[in-house]
């Protein structure tokens, strides 16, 4: 095993270790299996259970209970998941944990004096929703693994107890939240102590009451999270906070299995999540707007002109259509072969295209999707068990909301509803009454697991984390594999463009060039240039092993084999 301060490339035993020579503690290759998170503890965790005898759900797992404790910052048991699993025999599963709006939502909850204070959803006991994830990782266990949830979970308790050294972005991160966590109740630290005056790298970051919370999971079960202790204690924390979730909430909470979104893309099958996640239906979508033409052979500029078109048209479409499929009907027209290739055709390689609503996909029928600040993680194994998991509380430390004694950072997913028509999130995405507050309803996700078969054998598992850009994400790492032929590493690594049409503006990494840059300048695009877009993390087949690429942009990266 090779290690560095903030990044881990590990092999399992018997075979070579191979680094890229541009991302070498970020790619790494092997013929057992593959994992590849955001953090090296992680991933490491992910290849431990591997090699000792699970397989890729269970190392999907424990890698999901793990990034809960050192990447508290955005996803944990706190807040909702996302799991697409393919077994060795090719069934795919979506296992949907999303947080659901607690049974006292209403869509007024965010009004005071009559007008809407987005910071209601956004922080705060109001801005909670009921969490998930747990629930997602034990089914998931239980149900195609073959380790218990209490041996997965045990490195996880490990470092929450002992601590970890943490990275510098996460420093910054705990100390641009000091003045946060203490207006939320029990959260004068996540750390179990008092809020220190600064963080630095390589500080040593135990969590004591979130390790009690893990052990009390491990010896009893998700019962303690749903039905027993952490409800009680929730549930007095909340009422006394002005919340909505109580333990009822928790109680009724289920995970739902849903049907998987197929497609197809340049003579492969894309294989991704349905509704309420957006990202499978408008990942397909902005494809197969483009698919008719040649990316390969376009230039910087033409390329992102085309799918920066085709995402103002999805995107369009999403704030119109999309929501939790159980509450609203969401038409399968939206992927309907004639419906995309008509909005294909007003797509031109000169010009700009005027997206003023959405579309109108075919709706006679009406044949819907019905029952069958996040992090991406991916995980592949040799016996042909594939995992891409999505999970998240939203933004930056969610809610900041933090039950008292345990430390547990609960989401801010209500932000994701539609909390008024047409009025922005917090990521500036609108929505409509598809995507209205609802008790017990499930918010609209970006998130975007997703699958890639060729021949009926899986090739690639990957997603991606950053609000909206987690579907163009996915998008651009999609065309760069398919359409350009790059290796894995580099197409996470190509520069990155983003349109969500409203606010019209072309998002573009300061890595495209300038004759890219003007290009787009002369074709009339507003261009807003950033200089990182998201986070990627993929698994793939190579040759007859496995790459593992994490993204290349972080410093904190790592994959693991």
């Amino acid at each position: 095993m090779i290690m560095r301060r903030f990044s881990i490339v590990a092999t399992l035993a018997g075979f070579a270790l191979l680094t890229s020579p541009v991302f070498a503690e970020k790619v790494a290759r092997g013929e057992q299996g593959a994992a590849a998170t955001e953090h090296p503890l992680a991933s490491k965790v992910g290849i431990d259970v591997l090699k000792s005898g699970g397989n890729a759900v269970d190392a999907a797992v424990a890698v999901g209970l793990m990034l809960g404790v050192v990447a508290p910052h955005h996803s944990g048991i706190g807040g909702g998941c996302f799991l697409l699993i393919r077994r060795p025999d090719g069934a795919i599963f979506a296992l949907d944990a999303r947080e659901t709006a607690p049974a006292a939502a209403t869509r007024d909850m965010f009004l005071r004096d009559g007008k809407l204070d987005p910071l209601l959803s956004q922080r705060g006991a109001l801005a909670v929703a009921t969490p998930g994830a747990l629930a997602g990782y034990a089914l998931a266990a239980k149900t195609h693994g073959r380790k218990p949830l209490r041996e997965l979970i045990a490195p996880a308790i490990e470092a929450a107890e002992n601590g970890f050294a943490i990275h510098g972005d996460f420093a910054e991160l705990l100390n641009a939240h000091q003045e946060t966590f203490p207006e939320m109740a029990g959260a004068a630290a996540i750390h179990g102590g008092t809020i220190e005056a600064r963080w630095k790298a390589g500080d040593l970051f135990p969590q004591i009451h979130l390790a009690a919370s893990y052990r009390s999971i491990a010896d009893q079960g998700t019962d303690w999270f749903y039905r027993g202790a952490f409800a009680e204690k929730l549930d007095a924390a909340m009422r006394e906070a002005g919340g909505r979730v109580v333990a009822s909430d928790l109680a009724g909470y289920e995970v739902i299995s849903r049907e998987p979104l197929r497609g197809s893309y340049r003579g492969v099958e894309i294989v991704s999540f349905p509704p309420p996640s957006s990202g499978g239906i408008h990942v397909l979508q902005i494809l197969r707007l483009v698919e008719r033409f040649d990316l390969a052979k376009a230039s910087e500029g033409e390329r992102a002109h085309l799918l920066g078109e085709a995402m103002k048209i999805a995107f369009a479409d999403r704030a119109h259509w999309l929501g939790d499929p159980d509450f609203a009907r969401v038409p399968r027209g939206l992927l309907d072969a004639d419906y995309l290739g008509e909005l294909s055709a007003k797509i031109a390689p000169d010009r700009l295209l005027g997206v003023d609503r959405a579309g109108q996909p075919p709706v006679a029928g009406i044949d819907v999707f019905e029952k069958k600040h996040t992090t991406h993680f991916s995980v592949a194994d040799a016996e042909g068990w594939w995992v891409a998991c999505t999970a998240t509380i939203n933004t930056t430390f969610g809610s900041g909301f933090v039950v008292p004694g345990t430390g547990i950072v609960l989401n801010n997913e209500m932000d994701d509803f539609a909390i008024q028509p047409g009025v922005p999130n917090y990521f500036g995405l609108i929505g409509a009454e598809a995507n209205a507050v609802e008790p017990r309803k499930r918010p609209l996700s970006s998130m975007t697991p997703t699958l890639v078969l060729r021949d009926g054998q899986p090739i690639l598992a990957l997603g991606a984390a950053g609000g909206p850009t987690i579907i163009t994400q996915t998008v651009g790492n999609l065309v760069g594999v398919l359409d350009l032929e790059l290796p894995l590493d580099s197409a996470l690594a190509a520069p990155r463009v983003h349109h969500q049409w409203r606010p019209d503006e072309l998002r573009i990494e300061t890595a495209w060039s300038e004759a890219a840059q003007g290009h787009l300048t002369q074709l009339g695009h507003r261009l807003k240039i950033n200089g990182k877009i998201g986070v990627s993390n993929a698994v793939g087949r190579e040759g007859t092993g496995f790459i593992g690429v994490s993204e290349p942009r972080q410093n904190t990266g790592a994959a693991a084999w």
